[in-house]
């Protein structure tokens, strides 16, 4: 399958990159060491802080909590290979998501797609002007997505036409979180929303004071949000009130993830931080060898996540210590999705990686070929990942 060569800016990483063939590869073992005018209603995460269930993964790392897995699902234990692709004409940057066998994604060139899981055949495309490279998030029957031109969308998840529209006063980088019949998400203007999943009119609002790139995380009616200003944020999902503000020191670029009453998140002076999800203290910070750029998963009591050391690493949930790490070929350019026991995460040479979480063994590799570009979503024993122009899917040979 021929790629166009392109320069692609993605999440964190700014590369040149000439397209090539998509082709499977062996490698060796892990390195272990111990405004205008949806209905919506709760999705939730896996965690027991929050009601309910989910399927598929209708939002960026699958749910509410931005947990990066999903207990049901299942993914490829052996090697993959290409079944279908997807063409678009700009570039996809970030998560696709795939709910009722539909995969929903925005792209470079100003449109949202749908496609179907089971081969790629195009559904319909809606023109948002702009891009639209933050994952959508699609809750009873409507996709909800944000547009460098400002604007948050709401369109029909059937069909793609649209329903409502909201501009904000900054491109929206940050993907939305759909709960409870609202959206939250956050624009360059600094400021965060609480709009209505029903006809897009504004709840509340939120100046944090400088960019918010962060997609919230809603967990026990309190919004957690980083901003560009250092400042991991709680926030009531009622009225937007401030339950209180943590400053980590640096500015914060990835989405909080939130298990067990402890938010964990990022920064890019290489730390990843543990908060307590009550009142924001920390309680423990772990330094890799390089910048934290993507959000960590969180499951069973150990948080994995991505460094630009070229590492991924398993963490004691509780007190940060290192259970195992596993070295890429490069820097870790995405969020881990943990399906099945097995992590996979994306490097910066484009290449797919399955992980074991038990001991950090490599299980497979897929060289992306200078095409993949965003993290993994993984469903059905099969990684779907966001490419350079368009989407693949790929499953066990």
């Amino acid at each position: 399958m021929n790629r166009r060569s392109l320069l692609a800016t993605t999440v964190g990483l700014l590369t040149a990159s000439s397209a090539g063939c998509l082709r499977l590869s062996s490698g060796e073992t892990a390195a272990v060491t111990p405004s205008e005018a949806g209905t919506v209603e709760q999705t939730d995460s896996t965690d027991e802080e929050t009601s309910g269930t989910i399927t598929g993964a209708p939002m960026f790392q699958y749910d509410a909590a931005n947990s990066g897995t999903s207990p049901d699902e299942t993914g490829p234990q052996t090697s993959v290979s290409e079944q279908w692709s997807f063409e678009t004409s700009g570039t996809v940057q970030s998560s696709p998501v795939v709910v009722d066998g539909t995969v929903y994604v925005g792209s470079g060139e100003g449109k949202v797609y749908a496609v179907s899981a089971d081969d790629g055949s195009k559904q319909w495309e809606y023109e948002t002007d702009e891009w639209a490279k933050m994952s959508p998030a699609v809750v009873e029957g409507t996709v909800y997505v944000g547009s460098g031109n400002d604007n948050v969308y709401a369109v029909s998840a059937d069909d793609g036409t649209e329903q409502w529209k909201y501009e904000t006063l900054g491109a929206v980088e940050a993907s939305p979180t759909v709960v409870d019949g609202t959206v939250y998400v956050g624009s360059d203007d600094s400021v965060v929303y609480a709009l209505s999943a029903a006809d897009g009119t504004k709840q509340w609002e939120y100046d944090t004071g400088l960019y918010v790139k962060s997609s919230p995380a809603v967990v026990d009616d309190t919004v957690y949000v980083g901003s560009t200003d250092g400042k991991v944020y709680a926030l009531s999902a009622d009225d937007g009130s401030k339950r209180w503000s943590s400053d980590i020191g640096g500015a914060i670029y990835t989405s909080p993830t939130v298990v067990d009453g402890t938010v964990y998140v990022g920064i890019r002076n290489n730390k990843l931080f543990a908060l307590s999800a009550d009142d924001g203290t920390k309680q423990w910070e772990y330094e890799t060898g390089g910048a934290v750029m993507h959000s960590p998963a969180v499951v069973n009591g150990y948080v994995y996540v991505g460094s630009g050391d070229s590492n991924v690493y398993a963490l004691s949930a509780t007190d940060g210590s290192v259970q195992w790490s596993y070295e890429a070929g490069d820097s870790v350019a995405s969020s881990p999705a943990v399906i099945d026991g097995t992590v996979y995460v994306i490097d910066s040479n484009y290449d797919v990686f399955a992980v074991s979480v038990a001991d950090g063994q490599r299980q497979w590799v897929f060289e992306g070929g200078g095409v993949v570009s965003t993290s993994p979503v993984v469903l059905d024993n099969t990684v779907y990942v966001g490419t350079f122009d368009g989407v693949i899917a790929l499953s066990e040979q």
